[in-house]
Parts: structure tokens; C-alpha cells; sequence
């Protein structure tokens, strides 16, 4: 249910009406913007229905909402959700590149990565720490040796870092070194997990799942912002259809569905998507053309050698030229980059 206050209701007014919705049991959520402010209510409705709020100094209207994701709906949160992460702001126009590679290899790959991505303008570092894998023996990642190596890498290039998380004790690693934990998309609806990552403040990006429907990667993401922690960053990443020709399929149309549904900002992962790096530049364009809010592209100092995602990884030159490219395409469209 949403609560929709004349314009420019007093803040007696809001006050009053919060309170009776507490009183009840339920939980409400303020959203003011410049000249509407709407109070979105989670809970049992039904323990509002002989309260008449229609009645109320300045209650405007009373919005049923069908969806069962609240918290990430736009009908709650009209305005758009920009996270700060250090000097970092995703979301409120301003277009965002992650980069780095798959997997943290050694201290020395991820201190050169960092410093080539930062020179060609990217503005967050991407490292895997802790890998899950398809299969049991492949490459699993360095863990926490990792993670210190991401923190090096912020201190020597102020990039803020974010790193995938796969259990408790990577969460309880990981927030004392990295600024965005991700939930990868095998774990999109582990929400034991969503939860405990939603409790650290921590801003998570989460993955869409291989064959999620987008309310399915909505609800997931109602796991965390319920846990009180609004700063959530959706990222498509392709999911899994019949064709063969690329890794999964890169669902552009998620761009505008999301914008539409959620004001949480998203990405695209076109590395992840195709698995082929010929494909990432188009791909990259096309998610910016669309209104993505940030892209999160692979690179790798020598992907030939790389012991994850080798073949979807840019060079460091190549990632120099997609940067360039999009730099201007994105300020054409109006974007702050």
C-alpha cells in the first residue's frame, strides 16, 4: 500500500499518518521528493482497513500495490536511487565502469590492472576473490589473500574495489577490505545470503540469475534493502535461452523494464553475457544507449593466460578504445561520465 500526501503536505500531517501506521505493527517508508511525499507501507494491510486514512489532513490518495517486491518498487520510491561509494556516485545520470579481471591471480596482475583501467577512465576496480565455479577443479580464487591484494590496489590508485561474495565468512572477510560486495548470479536466490550482506551497510551489486524472471531479481533484491540497507546496484549479465552462438543472452530490454518497475540503479555485464570479447564494445554501446547507469567489463593483462574468463577478457588497449568510445557517446546522450 502507498500513502500519496497532498503537495506540499505539513510534516505534522506526514508525522501523523506514520505514526498510526506503526501503531498498527506495520512499517512505513518515507519517500519526500520535491513536491509529493509518499509513505509506502509493508505490512498487513488488513490492520488498516477501519482507518479510514482518506480522511486524514492532507492524505491525497491510498495506491494498492499488486507486486509483492516493495521496497525496490518505483511506485514506493519514485525518485531514482544513486549510491555513493567513496567519490563514486552510481545512479542520477551519471554513467559507471567497473573493470577488472575474473579472477584476482596475483598481487602483481591486479596493481597493473588497476592502474591501466584507472588511465583509460574507468571508475571502480572488479576482482574475484572467491570463484564459484562450474566445475569443482577449476581456479576457486585466493580469498582473503586476494582481498588484501584489492585493498593495495584502492590505496595505490583510489579506485573504490568491489568483490564477489559466496558465504558468511566471505562477507566477514571481505567488508574489511572492499567498498560493494556482489552476489553473483548462481546465489541470487540464496537469501540467507542476500540478507547477511543486506545487515554489513554495505552497498551490493546482485546479479541477475541465469534463468531469473525480473520480478524473481526484484523479490531477491527486497532481501537486502529490507534488511535496512537501501544501497542496492542491479546488473544484468545474460541469461540462459536456447541460443549457443554466446555464453547466455544479454537481456537489453532489462534496461527499460527496470527503470520502469525499480528505481534501484542498474548495470550491464557484457563480458559475463557473450563470453566472446569481439562482442563486448557492441554490447557496451547498445546498454548506454539504452539508459544502463554502469557497465562491468572484464580486462586482463594477458587474457590468453588468464585462469578465469580468458576469452571474454579485454587487453588493457582494448579496453582503451571501448572507454574512448563511449566517453563521447555518453555525454551525446546527456550522461555524466
Amino acid at each position: 500500500m502507498i500513502i500519496v500526501m497532498k503537495p506540499q503536505a505539513k510534516p505534522e500531517s506526514i508525522q501523523k499518518v506514520k505514526n498510526l501506521i506503526e501503531e498498527k505493527g506495520l512499517v512505513a517508508h518515507i519517500s519526500a521528493g520535491t513536491e509529493v511525499t509518499i509513505i509506502g507501507v509493508v505490512g498487513d494491510k488488513t490492520l488498516l482497513q477501519d482507518q479510514n486514512l482518506e480522511i486524514f489532513d492532507e492524505v491525497d490518495k491510498i495506491v494498492s500495490v499488486t507486486e509483492s517486491y516493495k521496497l525496490a518498487n518505483r511506485k514506493f520510491h519514485p525518485e531514482p536511487t544513486t549510491v555513493r561509494v567513496r567519490d563514486v556516485t552510481i545512479g542520477g545520470g551519471t554513467l559507471v565502469i567497473m573493470s577488472g579481471p575474473c579472477a584476482i591471480e596475483s598481487r602483481e596482475q591486479l596493481l597493473a590492472t588497476a592502474q591501466a583501467i584507472k588511465k583509460a577512465g574507468a571508475h571502480i576496480l572488479r576482482g574475484g576473490a572467491y570463484k564459484p565455479r562450474t566445475s569443482p577443479y577449476a581456479f576457486q580464487g585466493l580469498e582473503e589473500e586476494g582481498l588484501k591484494y584489492m585493498q593495495e590496489a584502492r590505496d595505490l590508485t583510489g579506485l573504490p574495489v568491489i568483490c564477489e561474495v559466496t558465504s558468511l565468512n566471505a562477507i566477514e572477510a571481505a567488508v574489511k577490505y572492499v567498498d560493494i560486495l556482489q552476489i553473483g548470479a548462481r546465489n541470487m536466490q540464496n537469501f540467507y545470503l542476500l540478507k547477511e550482506a543486506g545487515k554489513t551497510g554495505l552497498p551490493v551489486l546482485l546479479k541477475r540469475g541465469l534463468s531469473a524472471t525480473i520480478d524473481e531479481w526484484l523479490n531477491a533484491s527486497e532481501y537486502i534493502i529490507s534488511e535496512g540497507n537501501p544501497n542496492v546496484i542491479l546488473c544484468e549479465r545474460g541469461i540462459r535461452t536456447f541460443e549457443t552462438a554466446t555464453r547466455n543472452t544479454l537481456d537489453i530490454s532489462a534496461i527499460p523494464v527496470i527503470k520502469e518497475k525499480s528505481h534501484l540503479p542498474i548495470f550491464i555485464d557484457p563480458s559475463h553475457a557473450t563470453g566472446v570479447r569481439a562482442y563486448v564494445k557492441s554490447l557496451s554501446l547498445a546498454a548506454v544507449a539504452a539508459g544502463a547507469d554502469g557497465l562491468m567489463i572484464e580486462t586482463h593483462p594477458n587474457p590468453s593466460c588468464a585462469l578465469s574468463d580468458g576469452p571474454q577478457s579485454l587487453t588493457f588497449d582494448q579496453f582503451e578504445e571501448l572507454t574512448g568510445e563511449i566517453k563521447p557517446m555518453a555525454r551525446l546522450l546527456g550522461r555524466k561520465i
